[in-house]
């Protein structure tokens, strides 16, 4: 009997599973092409050349004189390429490296009987935690002479936790997740840890000087904001205090802050302080009184220390740290040691920031318009007008960190009796210099306390 007759689509599953497996290697093939272009030793060599002679480091069109003053640190998921690339080409010349790579990239490098720090884990924990405290030891030690090559790459952020104490990993690892559960995106958890990290947003730039630094960056973000990638350690972060605060309002989350990220938070303020050339130190965050008493007490405060501060007003204002230590005794304000923020004042020998944060009472006695810190600012200002510090100039600030003061739209005064008489000390500064001293800047999105800055300059 003849045999059946195949269906005519017998062999089309068998052509078409070939064809599969062929386009499946195909494009196999095609990834692990692209892969090895992207491979970041050869980038990296790009940018890099050494002179003939191999005294002078070329990265593109920068020059660097090398004499046993190369450092590394590297962190990100492509950096241990990155290191060895740089390893190969430098050959001798660098003196210390500290890198912190994922678990399942490690891979030996050696130097000179160096080892490399690699930590075991592409997220935070102790591992990882000693890897980012020894680079951070290795680039604060650096001098002058030195030059500080960082290899950077995508993951570098959670490769490099450095928390700003007292915030342990645990906590800031905790509050991260918290964010992320609330639907927080990865820009607003990249501004928190920036905020509260010593090597992020800029931190390890800071560390360094005065050595050199030369960021090396692969990056993994769209259009390559170098501020991002890694949460940038080598680039001044572009958020503050207010934007970390905004976030964590929006998802409710600053009555669950551990009290080391409100006391970090609170010392943001004096960080940028430093920042922009100052010697910041911290009063207190406590300021309850009323606003005259809290008034007289910045007065004085302003006296002593700018008598300190200044060679030629030395032992002049005797009698103002004594009748300064009298009011801090009666007003028993929490933390508050002005001795210790004087002698501050006096190892400075150059700009000074003083802050403080509270909440100071006004006894209401006209129909004015204001609140407690342009009462404030204007009581301060209006007496330390009377009493000038001579070659010292003197700023102070008041302001509510809601971006409101009393029922107006002002939310502080940077410097009379009449307006005092009335509390209408926003109807003084409206008229003052055209309003130039009072800033309004909307609803801020929190509300902790209010902030008083006050600043004493040489002249």
């Amino acid at each position: 009997l003849p045999s059946p007759s195949r269906p005519l689509f017998w062999g089309a599953p068998v052509v078409r599973l070939a064809s599969s497996m062929v386009l499946a290697e195909q494009a196999r093939q095609l990834f692990d092409s692209v892969v090895g272009a992207l491979q970041p030793g050869p980038r990296l060599q790009r940018a890099l050349s050494l002179d003939p002679g191999g005294r002078l480091l070329k990265v593109r069109e920068r020059s660097f004189q090398l004499h046993q003053n190369l450092y590394l640190v590297g962190f990100g998921k492509a950096v241990l390429g990155m290191a060895a690339a740089a390893e190969e080409l430098l050959g001798h010349h660098p003196v210390q490296g500290a890198i912190s790579v994922p678990k399942g990239i490690r891979g030996a490098m050696e130097h000179a009987g160096k080892p490399r720090d690699v930590a075991e884990n592409n997220l935070p924990d102790g591992d990882v935690l000693r890897a980012a405290l020894a680079i951070q030891q290795l680039a604060d030690g650096l001098t002058a002479d030195d030059l500080l090559l960082a290899p950077i790459s995508g993951g570098g952020s959670a490769l490099l936790p450095a928390p700003i104490p007292p915030v342990t990993l645990e906590e800031k690892q905790m509050l991260t997740k918290l964010l992320a559960a609330h639907g927080a995106t990865i820009q607003e958890l990249n501004t928190i840890r920036k905020a509260l990290s010593q090597l992020k947003g800029g931190g390890l730039a800071q560390a360094a000087p005065p050595a050199q630094v030369v960021s090396l960056i692969l990056s993994d973000v769209v259009g390559d904001p170098v501020e991002v990638i890694a949460s940038g350690p080598t680039v001044a972060s572009t958020h503050n205090v207010q934007d970390c605060l905004r976030i964590l309002n929006h998802y409710g989350l600053c009555a669950a802050l551990p009290r080391s990220v409100q006391t970090v938070l609170a010392q943001a303020a004096q960080r940028q302080a430093e920042v922009l050339g100052y010697r910041a130190f911290a009063l207190s965050t406590a300021i309850q009184a009323d606003v005259k008493r809290v008034a007289q007490f910045y007065v004085l405060l302003a006296l002593a220390a700018g008598a300190r501060l200044s060679p030629s007003m030395a032992g002049t204002s005797t009698e103002e740290e004594a009748k300064l230590h009298e009011l801090v005794a009666e007003l028993q304000i929490p933390g508050l040691q002005p001795e210790k923020a004087l002698n501050a004042v006096a190892q400075a020998k150059g700009p000074v920031c003083l802050l403080a944060g509270g909440e100071p009472t006004v006894q209401l006695q006209g129909s004015g318009k204001g609140g407690r810190n342009q009462e404030l600012a204007l009581h301060v200002g209006a007496e330390l007008g009377r009493r000038p510090l001579g070659p010292i100039g003197v700023l102070f600030l008041s302001g509510g960190t809601d971006g409101q003061d009393g029922p107006t739209d002002a939310a502080l005064a940077w410097v009379m009796s009449d307006f005092l008489a009335h509390n209408d000390s926003q109807t003084f500064f409206c008229r003052f210099q055209g309003g130039a001293h009072l800033l309004s800047t909307g609803l801020t999105g929190t509300n902790i306390m209010d902030a008083h800055l006050l600043l004493l300059q040489p002249q």
